[in-house]
């Protein structure tokens, strides 16, 4: 599998050497639909559907789970992604990854309040924490850490959140 990695990569490599062009490409869209109180069904063109909800604290059922944790769990597994790939592609024999992310968030911010100076609440994550457990063989901590630190640099998620992405919002709204 590791070799089928390296070999799809260096295949894709060899074309964007050529044609540079062709790599910016639009990413397939998350699509969220409201069924009903918090619960959205996020769907792909393919078919594959995420529920998520609020925990009941803030209205929702929480028998599902929140987009905050989709967030954390896109980001774990983009910047898992990424170091397999650099690991496939420099010939480490991964024998372990994990990547968990923590955040810490303030619930008032999602709730449109204001803090004790009056100012709005942040309601996005005040603090970010990424933990990634690597081994493989023959290669040093030393190695390992450097693989993880370029693949970080190299993760779309990672570069989205530590760059601030900017977003562009488009609204259509229809009277019923």
């Amino acid at each position: 599998m590791v070799q089928g990695i390296a070999e799809a990569m260096q295949r894709v490599r060899a074309v964007l050497q050529r044609q540079p062009h062709i790599g910016l490409q639009n990413d397939t869209p998350a699509t969220a639909h409201w069924q009903q109180g918090l619960r959205f069904v996020c769907s792909h063109p393919h078919g594959t559907q995420v529920l998520t909800d609020m925990p009941p604290e803030v209205g929702g059922n929480g028998d599902q789970v929140t987009p905050g944790w989709l967030f954390r769990a896109g980001s774990a597994s983009c910047l898992g992604t990424s170091i397999a790939m650099n690991a496939a592609a420099e010939g480490i024999a991964l024998t372990r990854l994990d990547v968990s992310v923590h955040s810490r968030t303030d619930t008032r911010g999602i709730l449109g309040m204001a803090d004790v100076n009056g100012e709005p609440v942040f309601a996005g994550p005040y603090e970010m924490h990424w933990h990634i457990r690597i081994d493989a063989h023959g290669a040093t901590a030393e190695q390992l850490c450097d693989l993880v630190d370029r693949s970080r640099r190299g993760s779309p998620m990672a570069c989205a959140i530590e760059n601030a992405l900017p977003i562009q919002v488009h609204i259509e709204a229809n009277v019923t």
